[in-house]
């Protein structure tokens, strides 16, 4: 153990006094990384301060990221605080383009962030557990807020009101019932609604508008809206379907697809019924990729990397704000 020197003259207050005497050996290597600090009963007996200050000192080493502190058992050695900006961030699922806005945040971020990812699977509990056993140990949550289709809405909002304010960022979605929080965000119903209006042109041909929209994918509602939106407008027919079957594919249909193994599927089945894509058959994709890209498939997409780096900058900037990310349609051959 190290030897106390609390100068009860100085004008430092005694409180910071001693949690700067613990930091001292924690940094000379005095208290080693995980040993047990003495009990604030030990230690005011031994050292001769009171109790309230040596759990005040303790609350300060807490807060700078020197120790932790373990229910039932006391406060223990973290070891130097690590000055970078502490993330966590909580996905509903890893994909592709979850990867591309976790990439664009780290790297824009650079050595001054450490980003811990976690998996929250569209699970309120699961998210609940995470910000639970997480809350007060990082500077900033990033939340994309994508639930189970029948998740109790008051139930996340509450469980993401536990975050203060200032520290939370929602990503991907906006959830405009919680004030004064920052998002980088998809405006799903209007951005599909405005992407179809730009191009109607090529869309006159189609008397059908077809979103296969998967069950218990848990794809946000709203882009749903957004299509029956541009169908009603436009006096198209408008049907949702859970997957493609070879039976039911029709000409004179746009087909508008969210998951790329029913993609895989729609293509092999226009192929397979001899219908030719852009005369009996549209596709529109979303999300860009390489592969949709050489399949000369339309897509409609936001930019992940550019929303992971304007989500970096919130941070970086220490900046609070609202932001809709790009959103775009890239015209190709299947339209």
């Amino acid at each position: 153990m190290g030897t106390k020197q609390i100068n009860n003259y100085r004008v430092k207050s005694l409180v910071q006094q001693t949690a700067n005497s613990i930091k001292k050996d924690i940094d000379k290597g005095v208290y080693r990384k995980n040993e047990q600090l003495l009990s604030i009963n030990i230690y005011s007996k031994q050292y001769g301060v009171s109790r309230d200050t040596i759990e005040k000192a303790y609350i300060i080493l807490k807060q700078e990221g020197y120790i932790h502190s373990v229910s039932g058992k006391g406060y223990f050695v973290i070891g130097k605080p690590d000055v970078r900006m502490k993330v966590l961030l909580l996905f509903n699922k890893l994909s592709s383009y979850k990867k591309n806005v976790y990439d664009a945040i780290v790297q824009t971020l650079g050595d001054k962030g450490r980003v811990d990812l976690h998996i929250h699977h569209y699970n309120p509990a699961l998210l609940e557990e995470s910000i639970e056993a997480n809350l007060g140990n990082y500077h900033y949550y990033l939340v994309m807020p994508h639930f189970f289709d029948n998740a109790n809405e008051l139930e996340y909002l509450n469980i993401l009101k536990r975050i203060p304010a200032g520290q939370l960022i929602l990503v991907d979605k906006y959830l405009p019932q919680l004030n004064n929080v920052s998002a980088v965000f998809q405006d799903f119903r209007n951005d599909i609604y405005g992407a179809l209006n730009e191009v109607t042109y090529h869309l006159a041909k189609y008397e059908r508008v077809a979103v296969i929209f998967p069950f218990n994918r848990h794809h946000p509602p709203e882009i749903k809206d957004g299509i029956a939106q541009f169908c009603e407008e436009n006096q198209k027919k408008f049907e949702v379907v859970s997957s493609v079957k070879l039976d039911e594919l029709k000409k004179g249909t746009v087909y508008i697809v969210l998951a790329e193994d029913d993609l895989a599927d729609l293509i092999k089945a226009v192929r397979i019924t001899g219908n030719k894509l852009r005369k009996d058959i549209g596709i529109i994709s979303f999300n860009e990729t390489v592969f949709k890209e050489l399949l000369d498939i339309t897509v409609i997409s936001t930019d992940f990397e550019e929303m992971g780096r304007k989500t970096a900058e919130l941070m970086l900037q220490n900046k609070a704000a609202v932001i809709k990310n790009e959103f775009k349609i890239i015209i190709r051959k299947s339209l």
